[in-house]
């Protein structure tokens, strides 16, 4: 025998049927709210003013990567310059934080 499940998604508000899942930010949070179709009108009628002031923004860079695009592509100049300053530095492979750290330090 086969079974059928149905997932009912509530108002969190008042508990009245048809909800949907609404998304919104404050303060660097994201929060997420099951509304029905009066509380999400109530919800967009009160946000209505401040999205019409707010400018949208992308969303947060992650922070992987963090060096910058032309110390990270420029292997070759960091080689150079830690064995100008007498580092011990090797002709292939990763090059250690602590050199990284002093070459972007010096320039």
């Amino acid at each position: 025998m086969a079974s059928i499940v149905s997932v009912v998604v509530t108002d969190d508000i008042d508990g009245s049927k048809n909800a949907q899942t609404v998304q919104f930010g404050v303060d660097g949070m994201t929060y997420e709210i099951d509304l029905a179709e009066k509380n999400r009108a109530k919800l967009d009628k009160a946000m209505a003013p401040y999205l019409q002031a707010a400018r949208r923004v992308s969303r947060r860079p992650s922070r992987t990567g963090t060096r910058s695009n032309a110390v990270r592509s420029d292997r070759a100049a960091v080689r150079t310059w830690a064995r100008e300053q007498g580092l011990p530095v090797s002709e292939r492979g990763r090059i250690s934080a602590d050199i990284m750290q002093r070459y972007e330090a010096a320039h």
